[in-house]
């Protein structure tokens, strides 16, 4: 009996489309498989390098906003208050702190407040010093900015401009150069070409001033652990 007409014997038959298909896809997800892995191990290895590098950064810029205070306690805080103590419930990791700085004989120099809201480009992260008796800021630092560069990007290489901010008094008012008043201590001088940039810093810290400043003018020397 002969062949049917057509097939060439011993040919292997081709594989049709979804045999490729399916072998295609496989191979994709494997390779994502072992992609993501790789991005979690990564993760694993640097994550506590990363977040010592960040603790480090914080505590120099604690020192730096508050004049290398002696001693340093961490606050939490809890609605109108702050508490040397996590408020129940509360995330560790996303609880608001404020950090109170004192001097070699004990006595207070001020707070340094964490704060971050969008600027121009993106969110501006910052710590400032403050003095609630006085209501003068005591410094200022940007933590993290991605401001456009050579303009907004002042806000962290402008010391003139940071330096203001140990000196004024809150509220903060800022105004363009021509009508800077230096007997102004409410007044902060902006940054020729980075108006929008200096104007979220000065945003930044009137903000948490006004959130925090209940919880800051009520607590008491006796709270203190």
């Amino acid at each position: 009996m002969s062949e049917p007409h057509g097939h060439i014997h011993g040919a292997p038959a081709a594989p049709g489309p979804d045999v490729a298909t399916s072998k295609l896809l496989r191979t994709l997800a494997l390779a994502g498989a072992a992609a993501g892995l790789l991005i979690v191990l990564a993760y694993g290895w640097t994550a506590p390098t990363i977040e010592r590098n960040k603790a480090a950064a914080l505590q120099a810029a604690i020192a730096e906003v508050l004049k290398d205070p002696a001693q340093c306690d961490t606050l939490f805080v809890n609605g109108s208050s702050l508490s040397p103590t996590l408020p129940a419930g509360a995330d560790p990791k996303t609880a608001r702190r404020v950090y109170l700085g004192y001097d070699a004989d004990h006595r207070r120099i001020g707070f340094a407040i964490p704060a971050a809201e969008p600027g121009f480009q993106d969110v501006v992260s910052l710590i400032f010093g403050y003095d609630p008796a006085s209501k003068q800021l005591l410094g200022m630092k940007v933590l993290d900015s991605k401001e456009t560069p050579g303009l907004g990007s002042k806000i962290e290489s402008d010391t003139a401009f940071d330096n203001q901010f140990g000196r004024v008094v809150a509220p903060l008012t800022g105004v363009k150069s021509d009508r800077y008043n230096p007997q102004d201590r409410h007044q902060v001088d902006m940054i020729t070409g980075a108006t929008i940039s200096s104007r979220a810093v000065i945003r930044i810290i009137s903000n948490a001033l006004t959130q925090l400043g209940p919880a800051l003018d009520s607590y008491s020397e006796e709270k203190r652990p």
